[in-house]
């Protein structure tokens, strides 16, 4: 029970970076033409690898701590998410191409950890 609370800690902490990633690709670009300041973060590749960091350990601590019959095909959703994330801070296929690839890649990882958590609520509240 404790390394699904954990598990479930891990999804919290996951969809919140994954609401970071998009809030950084969509809104701070916005928000960096009233406050130029901004700009410097907005543009400043290290935050997307800070942001893939952050990603990759939590996104593994909540899949692989959640367990289950059905873990195969969420790891296989995460390796999509973390892949395009991981692409889009790369900048590949092209530097144009980096948003929607950044921005994919937190959908993807967002809905998996949502699906995640949902399923380890279900399977722990059964009597």
């Amino acid at each position: 029970m404790a390394s699904v609370l954990r598990s479930r800690g891990f999804d919290g902490v996951a969809m919140s970076l994954s609401g970071l990633c998009l809030l950084h690709c969509l809104a701070l670009p916005v928000l960096a033409v009233g406050l130029p300041f901004l700009s410097v973060v907005a543009e400043a590749e290290w935050v997307h690898w800070l942001l893939v960091a952050l990603a990759v350990p939590a996104s593994a601590l909540a899949l692989l701590g959640s367990g289950g019959r059905r873990a195969g095909p969420l790891v296989l959703g995460a390796t999509l998410g973390l892949s395009l994330l991981i692409a889009g801070a790369a900048g590949w296929p092209d530097h144009d191409s980096e948003t929607v690839m950044t921005v994919a890649g937190g959908l993807v990882l967002a809905g998996v950890h949502a699906l995640n958590w949902r399923r380890t609520r279900q399977v722990h509240a059964r009597p």
